[in-house]
């Protein structure tokens, strides 16, 4: 599958890749694990770090975004974008203040960031920024019609396709106020006007796993979608879209119990879609039951080609997918998970230890970081833990982790963290 991986000195969006897979090529073999350096930043981290031509940029909640060097750590430039939404201002919601959540995107074609801020009063921007120097070039304000933009919440990283940011929403940590899963898109050379996919909800169906739209390599866009709020006609909730030309969608999936989903917010959408292979996509959710699809037309209602409980309980987070195999982030632990021929799924390993959150294969193990701040590495044949570093406390929710030339990039709290060896 073409652009699977992120090369081995770069990892510009979530994931490493439009595809997200979560893989590092070019990697060194692994040695002694140190810290190298530790940033303190202005805001808590809850996007994912971007390492890009010996920079990385973080993205925090104080609405800044920092270059530093990937070497010593030290400011290259800083921005402060606007001033964050309080969360004493916010219908509902577990983040104070709320400022950039979503990973941004690196656009290396035109040597722009691309930057989603919160700002007082409750304006959403789309912010686009020189790599080289930090110049703000570009501010778009993205239209939220029939909703409460104060409920709305951009989670999801944001993604490039066919020369266009991807923008996802969803709701804030509560399910309060009149929200709507949404995709905006924006062209990125040109001025343009603004494209919006909304889920036909009545209300909720949020887009809001952390990894954002999922870009297959023709083009489309996979998302899902967590609780609608509807039992009894179908309204996309719980499902998986997928969107051609202009955000239209062009099939859709939905397990058959997707109504007892909805009612027990049982989000399908807690994880990102997962592209296997040229032909299947992956999808597990809050119930931890892994559905396999087919990309050309996901199925419909009950459509799947197979399925199979993976998780203990609820997977949360992001996936990374090396051939045929899916790292599944449940609750319980890390899961490996098997697509086959038939097809059928297979569960090759489950975790020992929980580190549910984003992993990320690079130097012959899977990575990943706790919420306890400790760095993990595990065998990817077995699960068995090889190694176990702490480098941080305060960690947010699904922890993010980027890997670029031998170093992991951690974030916990409003710190980041290189970690060398890797």
């Amino acid at each position: 599958m073409p652009g699977t991986a992120a090369s081995g000195d770069e990892w510009t969006t979530f994931g490493g890749n439009a595809q997200r897979s979560g893989v590092a090529v070019g990697q060194p073999p692994v040695t002694t694990l140190a810290p190298r350096w530790r940033a303190v930043l202005r805001g808590q981290v809850y996007a994912e770090p971007l390492v890009v031509g010996g920079t990385v940029v973080v993205a925090t909640e104080h609405d800044t975004v920092t270059a530093l060097s990937a070497r010593t750590g030290t400011v290259e430039w800083r921005d402060h974008l606007g001033t964050p939404m309080p969360g004493s201002a916010l219908p509902c919601g577990n983040i104070d203040p709320s400022g950039i959540t979503g990973t941004p995107v690196a656009d290396l074609a035109t040597g722009m960031l691309w930057a989603v801020t919160f700002t007082e009063p409750g304006i959403h921007q789309l912010v686009g920024v020189e790599l080289a120097n930090g110049h703000v070039v570009s501010r778009r304000t993205i239209a939220l019609g029939g909703v409460d933009p104060l409920a709305e919440q951009q989670r999801g990283a944001l993604a490039l396709a066919g020369g266009s940011v991807l923008v996802p929403f969803g709701g804030l940590y509560g399910d309060c106020g009149t929200y709507r899963g949404m995709v905006a898109s924006f062209p990125v050379e040109a001025p343009g006007g603004q494209l919006t996919f909304v889920v036909p909800a009545r209300r909720e169906a949020a887009i809001w796993a952390t990894p954002g739209p999922v870009v297959a390599p023709g083009g489309s866009v996979l998302v899902a979608t967590g609780n609608g709020s509807s039992t009894t006609a179908y309204d996309e909730g719980d499902s998986v879209v997928a969107l051609g030309p202009e955000l239209r969608p062009t099939s859709t999936f939905a397990p058959r119990r997707w109504a007892t989903l909805n009612a027990e917010d049982l989000d399908l959408g807690s994880t990102s879609p997962t592209l296997v292979g040229d032909d299947r996509v992956l999808q597990v959710g809050k119930s931890g039951v892994a559905y396999l699809l087919d990309t050309a037309n996901l199925g419909g209602i009950g459509g799947e080609l197979a399925s199979l409980a993976v998780c203990g309980g609820e997977a949360m987070g992001s996936t990374a997918v090396d051939g045929s195999t899916v790292l599944v982030p449940c609750r319980s632990g890390l899961t490996a998970v098997a697509v086959g021929p038939g097809p059928r799924l297979r569960v090759i390993w489950r975790s020992p230890k929980t580190v549910a959150a984003a992993p990320v294969l690079a130097a012959g193990r899977v990575w990943a970081v706790t919420t306890t701040g400790r760095l993990v590495s595990l065998d990817p044949a077995t699960g068995a833990t090889l190694s176990d570093l702490a480098v941080g406390t305060g960690a947010t929710s699904f922890p993010p982790l980027a890997v670029a030339d031998g170093t992991a990039y951690v974030a916990a709290g409003a710190t980041v963290t290189a970690v060398g060896g890797v």
